[in-house]
């Protein structure tokens, strides 16, 4: 599975954050020569932090708004491939700091590219953004990959931003042959173990079930296409092999995200969180002076699905099930040993379903 990273270096940007923790995991496996650039993972009990996957990887910590010394690293490195995912990631966040969430959300990825574009050795890049890059006018259908670009919040302004960075720069600078093949990945709610953000659903189930504390849900009837954090990331590296193959077939925008059936309420998800780990309880919070935020947002897959082959492989509760697994049972265990475990099981999923 997914032979092509074998022997290939790989450069993440937000490898000591979740995604980017996860992704680091799974490159390792695969025998990738992984090279990470980021700041300091923000939470010891994070799946960076807490597996030591940073041992196992040439670990370089700086911002993505320092182009010279990613200039400098990429130099250094000399990648062939690109997973970008450093970010500001969180709404509510975006909202307290706007001028941060842009700057590290536009500029960081201009940085990259731009770092990649002054690079010979790197084929391909696989710039990570968010369903929330998309105009979003409340549809009952998914976004597909041409709808407008947009967003209320900085946050999702920024990501919007992002995507008309990444095609600005694949049509002014890497059109031509031997140039970089550069597509986006637009993911949906991602939840898994290891992730501690705040303001962040999952992470705040946990921590209430923990304390033994009511949980505590700002918006319960919000529509999300949750997804398992593996299944993105095998859309990631899936799309990375083809623009290895055939770079002007697919370098464009990507939607992975669940099949339709698998949207569910932010309710549904807390209340099938406290059914597979056994306990909790929870309260509406809901108010009318609260924060924007989106009420409905789904993605169509179809392209994905169609072009690239490739399809989710977990339903709802197969991917909360494995969530609230590792979460109750990765640190009384050796964190990376289950972490691989983990990727073993959907790996084995994955080669059935797809």
């Amino acid at each position: 599975m997914f032979t092509t990273y074998k022997g290939k270096k790989v450069l993440v940007t937000g490898h000591t954050g979740f995604k980017g923790g996860w992704l680091t995991i799974w490159l390792e496996m695969l025998g990738a020569k992984v090279i990470g650039y980021a700041l300091d993972p923000l939470y010891e009990k994070g799946i960076f932090q807490s597996s030591g996957i940073g041992n196992y990887i040439n670990d370089y910590r700086a911002d993505v708004r320092d182009l010279n010394r990613l200039i400098e690293v990429f130099n250094l490195e000399k990648p062939d491939i690109v997973f970008h995912l450093a970010a500001q990631p969180l709404v509510i966040e975006s909202y307290k700091n706007p001028v941060e969430t842009f700057e590290v959300n536009v500029l960081g990825t201009v940085n990259v590219l731009e770092a990649m574009r002054q690079t010979p050795s790197v084929k391909s890049a696989i710039m990570i953004t968010t369903d929330k890059c998309y105009e979003n006018k409340e549809w009952v259908w998914g976004y597909r990959e041409n709808d407008p670009m947009g967003g209320y919040d900085p946050y999702s302004a920024s990501k919007g931003a992002a995507e008309l960075v990444i095609n600005a720069y694949r049509r002014s600078f890497f059109m031509e042959e031997g140039k970089p093949a550069v597509a986006s990945a637009r993911a949906g709610n991602v939840i898994g173990g290891g992730d501690w953000s705040e303001n962040r659903l999952v992470p705040d189930i946990i921590k209430a079930i923990s304390n033994n504390e009511t949980i505590e849900i700002r918006n319960p009837q919000a529509t999300r296409p949750w997804q398992y954090v593996l299944e993105p990331l095998a859309g990631y590296l899936k799309l990375g092999t083809a623009l290895l193959q055939s770079p002007g077939k697919f370098s464009e925008g990507w939607n992975f995200g669940p099949f339709m059936q698998d949207v569910y309420s932010v309710r549904q998800v807390v209340e099938k969180i406290i059914h597979f780990s056994g306990k909790g309880t929870w309260k509406d919070l809901s108010t009318q002076e609260k924060l924007h935020e989106a009420n409905l947002l789904m993605l169509d897959i179809s392209k994905a699905v169609h072009k690239l082959n490739w399809k989710p492989v977990l339903n709802i509760n197969e991917s909360i099930k494995l969530t609230v697994d590792w979460y109750m049972n990765a640190y009384q265990n050796n964190v990376l040993d289950f972490s691989r475990n983990q990727i073993k099981i959907y790996q084995k999923k994955w080669k059935s379903g797809n």
